[in-house]
């Protein structure tokens, strides 16, 4: 992404693959493409297929219309989530001889046009490095004549799991409701909505210093997301991995396929539980969720049984 209004100037490619995981970066790739095209004519010039439209015999055949009055004709695929062998074979084959006044741009969200990447300008949509995020806060804040502390930072950067689509939203809420022109790490912890993964971080806090006025906070905060439960059982189960690994963070981070910084997060919460502990954790994990699959218990129930018995392993 930070390449990629420079590889604009130079040259406009004829397929575009944006993959990535942050919705900020998808719309921003989005925007800068349609510019760097410079369309007059939008009604001749620009096709949108999504899952509701897309068809590939369609799509190739809008390919080929030459453009109406631009330089360029312009098509977006947009969140096509199901692709079949024979549509790829089509797209694939359109890929090897592309129309050169085309310009296609696939907004890939689930990583399911990997089979064009060797014919494609990848552009990379995923969440951006912490250091690039702390810059970045720290200029839109200074814009609206805000300054923030570090420790702020931090905590903003966490409470949305470095999604900059989150941040940037959160950033207005925290310019509309501070009047102060030093945002503070308190101020943040009170306003910001906090992802479910920064939660999950503070109840396992919670949990490895035994506070159980925390962890009832916490969970109050948790109860109702959907799939709350799965999202702890995977922080455990990797918490447990990290602990009997002799992997680097970089490569565990690889081989589980989150960011370092969650691989450094976890393996810091780890070291407050004995290896045993991880383990008799892991055994309960297996044993409430047969309870849940079975019927016996419901999620929210389950919730408050796992971390109460938690507190006494």
């Amino acid at each position: 992404m930070k390449t990629l209004k420079s590889r604009l100037n130079k040259e406009i490619k004829n397929i575009y693959l944006v993959q990535g995981d942050d919705f900020y970066l998808f719309e921003k790739a989005e925007d800068m493409i349609k510019k760097a095209c410079n369309l007059s004519f939008y009604d001749f010039n620009f096709v949108a297929f999504d899952e509701d439209n897309f068809s590939a015999k369609k799509f190739i055949d809008s390919c080929q219309v030459l453009p109406i009055g631009d330089e360029k004709r312009l098509i977006f695929l947009k969140g096509i989530s199901k692709i079949s062998d024979s549509d790829k074979k089509m797209i694939l084959s359109y890929a090897n001889n592309p129309v050169n006044s085309t310009v296609v741009v696939i907004l890939d969200y689930s990583n399911n046009f990997d089979f064009l990447k060797q014919y494609s300008e990848n552009v990379s949509a995923k969440r951006m490095e912490r250091e690039l995020l702390v810059k970045l806060i720290v200029s839109d804040l200074a814009k609206e004549g805000k300054k923030i502390s570090m420790e702020g930072v931090e905590c903003l950067i966490d409470s949305c799991n470095s999604y900059l689509t989150k941040i940037k939203n959160e950033i207005l809420k925290l310019v509309c409701y501070c009047e102060e022109e030093l945002i503070t790490k308190a101020m943040v912890d009170q306003i910001v909505i906090k992802e479910a993964e920064y939660n999950i971080f503070e109840l396992t806090e919670a949990l490895s210093k035994k506070d159980g006025d925390k962890t009832l906070k916490v969970l109050s905060l948790m109860e109702k997301e959907p799939g709350v439960f799965s999202v702890i059982a995977n922080h455990f189960r990797r918490m447990f991995y990290i602990s009997i690994s002799d992997m680097t963070n970089k490569e565990l981070a690889e081989h589980l396929g989150v960011k370092e910084f969650a691989i450094l997060k976890a393996r810091n919460q780890a070291k407050a539980f004995s290896k045993v502990q991880l383990k008799n954790i892991l055994n309960l994990l297996e044993k409430v969720d047969y309870y849940v699959k079975s019927g016996n218990m419901q999620q929210i129930n389950a919730l408050y049984y796992f971390t109460f018995n938690v507190l006494y392993i």
